[in-house]
């Protein structure tokens, strides 16, 4: 099977280098049986990579089983995956297969792997090495060949370090990696999925598919797409239906994109080995960044004041000012004696005022935090779910931050 035919198979849209690179990819290791681990954020069309594996593989006539790790809950998913004996815990009136017996020759997707529990971890680690596994309740081993593909939008190297995810599990699955690259990182493709969901939905709702102005493609094509594939979806979803109009400019478009104008403001992208930054930390980031250029200015404009302007590079402070034009001729009465003249600075001379030190605040993101922490909570004496409305976070997360921070 070719990349182009894959494609056509499992509806992948999309001309872009680094897509095809990841089909190539899947279509290569498709013939063997190593574990294959996927990884690329929510939203990008993750699970397209393991069917195309299983259909390629010796093993397309036998089970494929995809299970979503992270729908689960914790106190089932052993009884899921390995099966169970009847009697061994509340509510097991009967012996069940689990989904490594079921999928015996065939192929699991694990979605969401990072998910699981360190005492699952075990277990599937187990399989991988030996390819046995016992059931909840049983003290018998079971047999098994199936082959694993696993996905995660989570940085594992990360949940390693911080004791979520077994490091030895991490390198038994991760034997090939696929990257599924994100729909900004895709930009050529961004109008071609419009075109066909736009398409999709005229025909699901009988009525003529939107179409998009120049305008409107630019717009879109400069949009970040923080919830890729699944976002474009759904926004083109929302224009099908809502809009009578089926040219779309780019002023009806922007309607339907959030914070379009804070996404073409630079900001902080999470890297490979970062933790996990969420918009608040970002915008933190940001502004202390740009406390930093202020600290600069303060400390350009002090030695000014002492020195005079003989010693300041005329170009540091054009800088600074974006380039605004500046007159050093001007006489020295025009501007406390130093002659500079400018709307945007005002001299003092040095005999009126006193000299002082400037000092840096601590750019740490965690120290900021835990002092919003601080301070919600105790602006609402220690009711946590007010406090966590008040920071824009989930209970769950502020009481995980409680912890991390010892806040207790």
């Amino acid at each position: 099977m070719t990349i182009q035919q894959a494609k056509q198979r499992f509806g992948i849209i999309g001309t872009s280098g680094t897509l095809d690179r990841a089909i190539e990819t899947a279509l290569r290791v498709s013939p063997t049986d190593l574990s294959v681990l996927i990884t690329g954020e929510s939203g990008t069309g993750k699970e397209a990579m393991p069917q195309i594996i299983h259909h390629n593989s010796t093993r397309k006539h036998s089970e494929y089983i995809a299970v979503n790790c992270g729908a689960i809950p914790e106190g089932t998913i052993d009884s899921e995956l390995f099966g169970h004996e009847k009697g061994s815990f509340t509510g097991a009136h009967d012996t069940r297969k689990g989904y490594f017996e079921v999928a015996d020759g065939g192929t699991i997707f694990l979605d969401e792997v990072a998910e699981l529990p360190i005492s699952t971890q075990v277990r599937l680690l187990r399989v991988l090495e030996t390819g046995e596994f016992i059931k909840v309740g049983s003290s018998k081993t079971q047999k098994t060949d199936v082959r694993i593909v696993a996905a995660t939008n989570v940085d594992i190297p990360e949940a390693i370090r911080k004791g979520k995810f077994r490091e030895d599990l991490y390198y038994r699955l991760n034997t090939v990696p696929i990257q599924i690259p994100a729909l900004r990182e895709r930009k050529e493709d961004v109008h071609l999925l419009f075109r066909k969901f736009a398409a999709d939905f005229g025909d699901k709702y009988r009525m003529p598919s939107v179409r998009l102005t120049a305008d409107a493609i630019r717009i879109l094509e400069d949009y970040r797409w923080p919830g890729n594939i699944r976002q474009l979806k759904n926004i083109t979803e929302q224009v099908s239906v809502i809009e009578q109009e089926r040219d779309i400019d780019g002023t009806v478009l922007l309607k339907y994109l959030p914070n379009y104008i804070a996404s073409k403001v630079p900001t902080v992208y999470q890297a490979e080995g970062q933790s996990e930054l969420n918009e608040r930390e970002i915008l933190y980031k940001v502004l202390f960044e740009m406390k930093g250029e202020v600290n600069d200015l303060k400390k350009l404009v002090m030695e000014l004041l002492k020195n005079g302007s003989d010693g300041i590079d005329a170009s540091q402070l054009q800088n600074i000012f974006g380039g605004s034009k500046m007159d050093y001729s001007a006489p020295e009465e025009e501007a406390g004696g130093f002659g500079i003249h400018h709307p945007a600075i005002q001299v003092t001379r040095p005999s009126d005022i006193e000299a002082s030190e400037v000092v840096e605040e601590s750019l740490s993101i965690e120290e900021k935090e835990k002092e919003l922490i601080k301070k919600a909570l105790d602006k609402y004496h220690g009711r946590r779910k007010n406090a966590a409305s008040e920071l824009g976070i989930s209970e769950r997360t502020l009481y995980r931050k409680i912890k991390e921070y010892e806040l207790n």
